[in-house]
């Protein structure tokens, strides 16, 4: 599988990441999240992606993936949600951080994101010197972001974070256009989420009130086809080879899909016409469309 330097973070990733958000549900029999999580290693992906706020993920990483730590880049996000400990605040931040190492069994973390915080926490010098200590302290090798809209714009400019996770795809490119291109003249690290859109062709109907309804209704209004190729390829090889990004992380519990999405990213990238389809149909709707966090 294609691998790309992480900006100028020193890390290579994999053009395909795993979002490992689906491993840690509860229903995911333990024997397979363990074959997924190898089978995963096996394809070539060395960018693994998980939250404290997945599930059982950052344990399950931990448990079968400890042995072949040195194969993949080990990404995870926080700020929030230890038990006693008020949410975004330095003790937040670091010992969340200490709870990663400790749960994924590793002696560092190498990136670790601040997760989707509004503005005015992000801005806070209180949490950035808590990240900054964390990498001085070698438990972390690369602060991040992970967000979209104003707060990645901040994050960007700011100097602070050696790299950014944020919505890539078709219907979404807010990122794409106003902030990316500065984030690889600093040098960051790029990671790609929802680089299918959260597969808005899969429902006939509005899905109301479901994750995916923003971008089925903005697939909608851009009247967008795949053309000849399935829509899984389309959209995945259009956010995979999208400027600026180094890898696009789609979340699976299916082994199928994983080996499915490997097949569709050495395809390479989208034809050039098809590329200037899904711009042109951006630029005539989607302009005004914010990223969706």
């Amino acid at each position: 599988m294609l691998q790309r330097d992480f900006g100028k973070t020193g890390l290579k990733v994999s053009v395909l990441g795993l979002g490992a958000g689906q491993v840690g549900a509860e229903q995911l029999p333990e024997a397979d999240a363990e074959r997924l999580l190898h089978e995963a290693l096996d394809l070539g992906v060395t960018l693994i992606d998980t939250a404290r706020g997945y599930g059982l993920s950052e344990e399950r990483i931990g448990k079968y993936l400890s042995s072949r730590r040195g194969e993949f880049v080990l990404s995870t996000k926080g700020g929030y949600g230890i038990e006693g400990v008020e949410d975004w605040t330095p003790d937040a931040v670091r010992l969340g951080v200490e709870r990663a190492l400790r749960v994924m069994r590793t002696d560092v973390l190498d990136v670790f994101h601040l997760h989707s915080p509004p503005l005015h926490t992000l801005q806070r010098e209180d949490l950035l010197a808590e990240l900054d200590r964390a990498r001085e302290r070698g438990q972390i090798r690369v602060a991040a972001y992970s967000g979209e809209n104003q707060e990645l714009r901040w994050a960007v400019d700011s100097g602070r974070f050696g790299s950014v996770e944020t919505s890539v795809n078709f219907a979404d490119q807010w990122s794409s256009r106003h902030v990316l291109p500065d984030a690889e003249r600093h040098g960051l690290g790029v990671i790609g989420k929802r680089p299918i859109a959260n597969a808005p062709w899969r429902y006939a109907e509005r899905p109301v009130g479901q994750y995916v309804e923003v971008y089925w209704e903005r697939a909608r209004t851009m009247n967008l086809t795949p053309g000849d190729l399935p829509w899984d390829e389309f959209a995945l090889r259009f956010s995979a080879f999208a400027p600026c990004v180094h890898s696009v992380i789609v979340g699976t519990a299916s082994i199928d899909n994983l080996r499915n999405n490997a097949r569709i990213v050495e395809k390479g990238a989208l034809a050039e016409s098809d590329v200037r389809r899904v711009m042109n149909a951006f630029e005539s709707h989607g302009t005004h469309w914010g990223g969706e966090v």
